[in-house]
């Protein structure tokens, strides 16, 4: 099922709603951490704040909704963002680590992938991480799957 299928398919039972959502895939693994969201042991992510003005991109709202993809572009669920707020790197809390929902869900583990997924983003828009880097963390509710 593709996102405009699933978004069909949702709107059925929940004819309130526009026809405004994003439909977006996972960074690193795409698979993986679809199925955390599904099994709900995903309720967060996290994006390099300094991305959303390079791509003139606005930043997630609360309320917004997301149709999350697996890494061959099939619709595996909906989400509904419940919370937006902007931390540096250095100061993301363990709760948001383990809200994240990878890997041993600890804090340790979250800085030491970001660390290197964000240092990926920012080289190839040519500019550099460092742990003072604003980070926009986004928690989330899965309101929809099939």
């Amino acid at each position: 099922m593709n996102a405009e299928e699933m978004w069909i398919e949702y709107k059925k039972i929940n004819d309130s709603i526009k026809d405004e959502y994003e439909a977006w895939a996972f960074g690193v693994d795409a698979d993986l951490l679809a199925d955390l969201v599904l099994r709900g042991e995903k309720t967060a992510t996290a994006s390099a704040y300094p991305l959303y003005a390079i791509e003139n991109e606005p930043l997630p709202k609360v309320g917004e909704y997301s149709i999350i993809l697996d890494s061959k572009n099939n619709a595996m669920c909906i989400i509904k963002t419940t919370k937006v707020y902007v931390e540096e790197f250095k100061e993301i809390s363990e709760e948001h680590a383990f809200k994240e929902g990878e890997g041993d869900k600890s804090l340790s583990y979250w800085r030491k992938c970001h660390k290197d997924f964000f240092t990926m983003c920012m080289t190839e828009v040519g500019k550099e991480f460092n742990e003072d880097m604003k980070v926009v963390c986004e928690e989330f509710k899965v309101v929809f799957t099939i």
